[in-house]
């Protein structure tokens, strides 16, 4: 029996597509399939941004819907008045701080919104217990839900056992559990995928890589936890959107992939190295410093000298690490950009699209970064 299948989607229901990798996929998939009727579905929270996708809203190549996954009504209609036939879910809290704090907040949307969106797929898709030819859910998770590995472990393939250690964790797990339920009691044609830590364009600011970005530019403290040593496998936000084009257009139903970028550093290396590309790219251009006059390269210093270690997050997972022997093995999936090339990318991406992040860092978020981070 083939391990692959030829799909080939034309009307696509994306959830989240106003969000970082939502976002960037919702690029790719355009760029790469003009002609597909892309409909966006988003809540615009505080990390969902409509610039992110602006430029297609405005040329009419993707429909835009304000709205909540969680609101079933809402759902039901645009699966049958664009007669959706793929539904890419990318929706979903993301941030563990944020859990930690409100954890009602993720099982609202994470675990309550996956089950609306899987509802009214059934309800759309299904009549008479047949489903109907060429639909597919895809649900994008993480490699959270698997919980830490020791510095010596192997690294989680798909039948590693779930083992959530946080709120945001938990509830992408109970999500997972939902889409796989769905597989096994109703014969849902669906999908998952575990990614590994995404970088790259449109990131939200809160998230590690962008957060030392921003903080640096500002002249801020670059928030390390604790000793900085957990370690995190980073995969470039465009990889990830191939990979799940590729999962869309040849993976058989049932299936669950875990996609990493095969680059495990720790924290503390990562932060070390964009304060690296920063120095070098203040030293190179002038104009930099007439911009950013705050950040210590603008100075001739280098931005490593913001670094400062904070209390550690309580049950902070020591390591992840992803194990994407099949996907590359079943769907011929590799990275192409390498950790030194992507961060390099994502850094000139923030000095190039100040505007945009500019436009994301409102009151309420500088206010959450100051009680989080106890910065000024």
């Amino acid at each position: 029996m083939s391990e692959v299948e030829s799909r080939a989607p034309k009307r696509l229901l994306i959830t989240g597509g106003a969000g970082f990798i939502g976002g960037n996929f919702v690029h790719h998939w355009v760029a790469a399939h003009p002609n597909d009727r892309v409909v966006v579905l988003d809540a615009l929270t505080y990390a969902g941004n409509r610039a992110t996708i602006a430029s297609l809203i405005d040329t009419q190549q993707i429909e835009f819907v304000h709205g909540d996954i969680a609101d079933a009504s809402l759902v039901s209609s645009l699966l049958a008045s664009h007669a959706i036939d793929t539904v890419v879910h990318f929706a979903a809290e993301s941030h563990v701080d944020r859990s930690i704090a409100d954890p009602a907040a993720f099982i609202r949307t994470n675990v309550v919104g996956t089950l609306t969106l899987l509802s009214a797929c059934r309800q759309a898709w299904q009549q008479q217990g047949v489903w109907r030819e060429g639909v597919r859910f895809h649900h994008v998770s993480t490699d959270e839900v698997y919980g830490t590995l020791g510095p010596d472990d192997a690294a989680f393939t798909e039948r590693t056992p779930y083992a959530p250690n946080s709120p945001y964790a938990a509830s992408k797990a109970g999500s997972d559990h939902l889409v796989r339920a769905w597989i096994h009691t109703y014969g849902m044609p669906a999908t998952i995928s575990n990614c590994s830590n995404n970088y790259g364009p449109f990131h939200f600011p809160e998230k590690l890589i962008p957060l030392m970005i921003v903080n640096a530019l500002h002249g801020k403290p670059l928030p390390v936890y604790g000793d900085g040593l957990q370690v995190r496998d980073w995969l470039f936000v465009e990889d990830h959107c191939r990979a799940i084009a590729l999962m869309l257009e040849s993976a058989l139903a049932g299936e669950t992939y875990n996609v990493g970028g095969r680059a495990e550093h720790v924290n503390i290396e990562i932060v070390k190295w964009v304060c690296q590309l920063l120095d070098t790219r203040f030293a190179a251009d002038a104009d930099l410093a007439q911009r950013f006059p705050d950040c210590p390269a603008a100075m001739g210093s280098s931005c490593a000298s913001l670094i400062t270690h904070v209390t550690d997050r309580p049950g902070h997972d020591r390591r992840y690490a992803i194990d994407p022997t099949k996907i590359a093995t079943t769907l011929r999936f590799e990275p192409t950009e390498s950790l030194p090339s992507g961060l390099a990318r994502t850094v000139d991406w923030y000095l190039a699209n100040e505007a945009w992040w500019r436009g994301v860092m409102d009151g309420s978020y500088r206010q959450w970064m100051q009680d989080q981070y106890q910065m000024t």
